[in-house]
Formats: C-alpha cells, structure tokens, sequence
C-alpha cells in the first residue's frame, strides 16, 4: 500500500468503525520522530490494523517503508493536503491511525492532523535545547488543541540515564506530561531503516532491547488512553 492518498482510503473503505488517531509530532526535526511512528505502527501492528500516514513532507517514514521487501505488518499513506488531513476520521478499516507529521509548527497540515488526532505523543531528546523547543511546541500546538498528550525521551544515552530522569522531573514541574518509559539510542535504530525493517523485525545487535523500549512505550499509552 505504498504510496497512497489519504482520499483514495477515503473512498475505498466506507464501511466499518472509525479508527482512533495518534499524531506524533515535534517543532524541531531530528528528535526520532519518524523513528517513533514507524516503531509504534509495528508495534501496535501485532495486535492491530495500523495504517502510517506520513504527513512529512520530507518522506522519511515513505522512504523507509519503501525500503521494506516484506512489509513492516501495517499499511502506509503519503499525503501533505491539509484539508486531505482533516478527513482522517473517514478513513474505515483501521483500528489505528498513526501520524508522522512534518516539524513545522505553523504548518496547516500540522494544524490539521491535531485537529482531528484522538492522542499526541511528543518524541524530545532530554538535552534541555531540546526540551526548550518541547516547551514550544507545547505551547504552540498542544495546548490550544486541548488534547491528552505525552511527551516520550528518545535518543537517551545509556551512559547518563540521570539526564533522562532530570529531564523528567523537569517537565512533570512546568505541568507537562512523560512518559515513564524512554527510548534508548542505539545503532539498532538506525541499522533498521537502513533495512527498510521495524525495530521489532530487527534481529542484530541491541534489537531485543530497542525493541523493549518501544513495547513499554505503547503499553504506556494504551494504559493511559485506554485504547483496547
């Protein structure tokens, strides 16, 4: 299913439930955005009918999926149409739609992905340049829209874990929700989408527990959204 318009799942499937939306998104590119949708869409993909839109009009989640020989276990959309965006809640035979949307706060796609999206998760490093955009896009995009969120630490040196519980502590006193769980950096990510595979079809070095992270990440969530 790759590449599709968001219209052309519009038309074809009108019949069923209407999917639960998740965006993921950040003002700041680089914060393991992309690498955040294309593992929780196969991770939530063992139990689910995941459809990726990718959103980003720099294609990053298109490109690596388009890498992939076997599929990942959901199904991809490319689309950047704002008002294509805003019909996402048409699309039927999904129980789950991811977003990757593009690092551009004042970005109408953007604006009309959160319009529509259910949950949003906020990937941020823990390094406070990084947390200070977090903040921005907070403010900016999150707060206005009045939706549940979670901000989730990616890229988290196993070295220093301290700088990930000091940037939690952090955000939980300015009001801002985090995840518990975080990502670890490992090469495993990178060597992933080099594959054109998920985190959690990769099977070399570090894969076991990269892929952890990511499955605690998405209980997380069901836990606190209580998607089913």
């Amino acid at each position: 299913m790759y590449p599709k318009a968001v219209y052309s799942l519009i038309l074809s499937n009108r019949e069923g439930a209407v999917p639960k939306i998740i965006a993921v998104l950040n003002g700041k590119g680089g914060v393991g955005k992309t690498t955040t949708a294309i593992n929780l869409a196969a991770t939530y993909a063992t139990k689910h009918k995941v459809l990726l839109v990718d959103a980003d009009i720099q294609g990053s989640a298109s490109w690596w999926f388009g890498r992939s020989e076997n599929g990942m276990g959901f199904d991809l959309s490319q689309d950047t149409n704002p008002k294509l965006l805003g019909h996402l809640r048409s699309i039927k035979g999904y129980d789950l739609v991811i977003v990757d949307t593009p690092p551009a706060l004042q970005s109408d796609a953007l604006a009309a992905v959160v319009d529509v999206a259910d949950y949003l998760v906020l990937p941020t490093p823990p390094a406070p340049m990084d947390l200070a955009v977090l903040v921005d896009t907070v403010n900016t995009a999150v707060t206005p829209a009045r939706k549940p969120y979670r901000v989730l630490l990616t890229k988290v040196d196993t070295r220093s874990l301290g700088e990930a519980l000091e940037a939690q502590n952090t955000l939980l006193k300015l009001g801002i929700p985090a995840c518990n769980a975080f990502v670890r950096i490992y090469k495993a990510h990178e060597r992933a989408a080099l594959e054109g595979v998920a985190i959690t079809q990769w099977r070399g070095k570090n894969g076991r527990e990269a892929e952890s992270d990511y499955r605690r990440v998405a209980e997380e969530i069901q836990r606190d959204w209580r998607f089913k």
